[in-house]
């Protein structure tokens, strides 16, 4: 799987992907302190322990480098940055229950506008599985030869454990 680069400096408007969401009664933004533990724990049952670890780096960062998709009182969501490697976007996860209504699309802009916000002028997507959303949604480009990237060599749990 390729990792991809995006401009941030021509990106699609966010508020416009976020005020769809709100009017579907889903609120993107970051998660506080006391969600913290919850929300790896639910990249962890749903996306499982790669997701969950990228997640807990990400709430480790300050400010928090993640966002949610909340709806009815219930996490939908998780986009993520800066959690593998400086400049990296990813992991982003919507419950299968909850695709499909661009709340995906509305968590990777809300992270690659503050991933602009904060100085960077592009963004890595590293192992991009995805690669028709991430051309669509935000003009990425495959990098050549960029698999298997930072993620080779990475340590797994055994399968059984």
């Amino acid at each position: 799987m390729p990792d991809m680069l995006v401009k941030l400096y021509d990106l699609p408007d966010l508020h416009t992907s976020v005020s769809a969401q709100a009017a579907q009664g889903i609120a993107i933004r970051k998660p506080i302190g006391p969600e913290h533990r919850w929300v790896v724990d639910w990249m962890l049952r749903e996306f499982g322990d790669g997701w969950a670890s990228e997640a807990q780096a990400a709430l480790g960062n300050r400010p928090v480098s993640c966002f949610l998709a909340i709806e009815a009182g219930t996490l939908s969501g998780v986009a993520c940055y800066d959690a593998t490697a400086r400049g990296y976007f990813g992991p982003v996860g919507v419950r299968p229950g909850a695709q499909g209504r661009g709340m995906g699309t509305a968590l990777l802009l809300a992270c690659l506008h503050d991933m602009r916000a904060t100085g960077y002028g592009y963004a890595v997507i590293g192992g991009v599985a995805a690669t028709e959303f991430y051309r669509r949604s935000v003009g990425a480009t495959e990098i050549p030869a960029s698999s298997p990237g930072l993620y080779a060599g990475m340590l797994r749990r055994p399968a059984g454990t």
